[in-house]
């Protein structure tokens, strides 16, 4: 009969070495069970959310609104100076997505048609950090930079992007995006989030005409009133040219008139009276 576990002296320190051991190797082994298998990055067990849909804003056609990560990267392998990104990309590019070995490598807002995803919104640990006054609304609006360059890393520009773009711009309509945080440094990778699930951004509606008959009646309706305005117009011009053409009036000549002199009684010579 095996008596390691029975001795006396011998069973006891057998049982406090193991336990010593796994108390040792736990934080190794729950660390091990949160690096991806085959790159070395830790997952942070995080998914991206989007702001309350109770609040306006939420999404736009071309912005929408995240939940800050608050205390999401307290991991050790973690430093205050290792830059966290946001990955933006379209949906049907995360399923078989790899990390960018190095920052020089990531794509930026302008590559979005071409290798699907884009770094944006660069950051801090301390930036994320949860002691802040509760009364302030945190969160972090994607795509609401009009003004930097597409072509610059870290251009948090409207999406899906007004480009300029290295040909022709993706539709606009039907695009679904995923986001996730990303944690670099100067060697690549260090720990990543879950990817958030889909986000689809509303688009403007396009107007809809009124029903047939009522859509007849409107253009008869325009068709009278544009031939009345015409008429009108006609006749507006006709006067101007009259007047135009009119003038001042010229003033006729006088003419001369011709009285001939008479006496109106006729003068009778010295009546003569013969008094013989």
């Amino acid at each position: 009969m095996d008596n390691t576990w029975t001795d006396g002296r011998t069973g006891p320190r057998r049982r406090s070495t193991a336990m010593g051991l796994s108390v040792w190797l736990l934080p190794s082994l729950l660390l091990l069970a949160c690096v991806r298998p085959g790159t070395g990055v830790e997952r942070i067990g995080y998914m991206p959310r989007l702001l309350d849909a109770s609040l306006a804003g939420q999404r736009t056609q071309s912005t929408f609104a995240l939940e800050q990560p608050l205390d999401q990267f307290n991991g050790s392998r973690i430093s205050d100076l290792d830059p966290i990104w946001l990955v933006v990309a379209l949906s049907n590019a995360t399923q078989n997505f790899t990390d960018p070995p190095r920052i020089e490598d990531s794509p930026v807002p302008a590559d979005l048609p071409h290798r699907s995803f884009y770094l944006t919104l660069r950051a801090s640990r301390e930036r994320y950090l949860g002691d802040r006054p509760s009364g302030q609304l945190r969160l972090l609006r994607v795509g609401n930079d009009t003004h930097c360059s597409p072509e610059k890393l870290s251009c948090n520009t409207p999406l899906p992007g007004p480009g300029p773009y290295r040909g022709p711009p993706p539709p606009v309509l039907g695009l679904l995006f995923r986001v996730k945080f990303l944690v670099m440094n100067d060697s690549g990778p260090v720990a990543d989030t879950e990817w958030s699930k889909d986000i689809f951004l509303p688009q403007a509606q396009a107007f809809q005409a009124a029903p047939g008959s009522q859509s007849e009646g409107t253009v008869v309706i325009i068709a009278i009133l544009s031939i009345l305005l015409a008429i009108l117009l006609i006749a507006l011009l006709i006067l101007l040219i009259h007047t135009c053409c009119r003038g001042e009036a010229v003033p006729r000549p006088v003419e001369q008139v011709h009285i001939r002199s008479y006496s109106p009684h006729h003068t009778r010579g010295p009546v003569t009276v013969d008094t013989s």
